[in-house]
């Protein structure tokens, strides 16, 4: 095993997915205890993050704002320390989903269609528009917190309040309802594909964490050579933004069988409920063997 010298395991934090990520942390802790790593759980919303210099390299298991949108990166790159995941540009562009959307869609990647809300907006223009159902999300949140499905007219005020209460910047975007899909990224191998089936109306926070109905299906029933295809195509989109190390991209699947990219998550989740060990499962990679790959990708830069 490589030595990694102390490592330190970033988790908690400020965002409005602590929760989640102290669950991932202190499983990724564990496993690189288990591995006989050097490793430290540092949580930042209660320790200076001047105490960091006194490690080699760090494991983000940071969710959300301050530790996946590009903050704690910088942190880390000023104070020389590599650390896993993708740099400080790509994060912040990643944690942005309007800015994702806008890069995608200037290479040709299709994305739903949506529009930018604000206090001013025609919202019934917009329900026009869009159609139903439609979302309604924060555009620099995640672990779909603050989003809303919307069915009929004179829903959307509402559902526009809600994810205001998390961003001033706020998307609708129109309902793409064949199947959601997410595709793990591991250095430079995109993962099989995992379909998500939720028994929620959508694949909504207590869905992803709290529930033990969803079903994820891994094969995920793609003919192999659409697989094959959907995974280059979200490598492509991972690496437009400028993403490296690990990360996972989501793309959502029409009636007829046209994908639509969604979004990437730069700092995955490594709860029992999270996506990125099931498709490394489903390659013959172990949750601990996962961590010490991901750990042996951090950078600078």
């Amino acid at each position: 095993m490589a030595d990694f010298g102390k490592v330190v395991v970033l988790l908690g934090g400020r965002s409005a997915e602590r929760e989640v990520s102290l669950n991932s942390g202190a499983r990724v802790l564990a496993a690189l205890q288990r591995a006989g790593v050097d490793a430290q759980a540092f949580d930042p919303a209660e320790r200076k993050l001047d105490e960091l210099a006194a490690f080699d390299r760090a494991f983000i298991a940071l969710h959300g704002r301050y530790g996946e949108d590009g903050t704690i990166q910088g942190v880390l790159e000023l104070m020389g320390i590599p650390y896993t995941g993708s740099g400080v540009m790509a994060s912040a562009v990643g944690m942005d989903k309007w800015r994702t959307k806008l890069l995608w869609s200037s290479v040709g990647l299709a994305i739903p269609e949506f529009v930018m809300l604000d206090a001013g907006s025609n919202l019934q223009q917009v329900e026009q528009r869009l159609g139903f159902p439609l979302f309604v999300k924060p555009a620099c949140e995640g672990s779909s917190i603050g989003v809303s499905m919307v069915h009929k007219p004179g829903e959307l005020r509402e559902a526009y309040a809600a994810a205001a209460k998390h961003d001033a910047l706020v998307i609708a975007e129109r309902g793409i309802l064949g199947g959601e899909y997410t595709v793990a990224i591991l250095g430079d191998e995109a993962l099989p594909i995992i379909r998500i089936e939720p028994a929620t109306e959508f694949y909504d926070y207590e869905a992803k964490y709290l529930r033990d109905d969803t079903h994820y299906r891994c094969p995920c029933g793609l003919p192999e050579t659409r697989e094959l295809e959907l995974r280059v195509q979200a490598m492509e989109a991972f690496r437009i933004l400028g993403c490296r190390g690990w990360g996972r991209v989501d793309f959502l699947m029409d009636h007829h069988g046209q994908a639509f990219f969604l979004e990437v998550n730069t700092s995955p989740g490594m709860t029992d409920h999270s996506l990125v060990p099931m498709a490394a499962r489903a390659a013959g990679i172990s949750y601990d063997d996962l961590v010490l790959r991901v750990l042996a990708l951090a950078a600078l830069g």
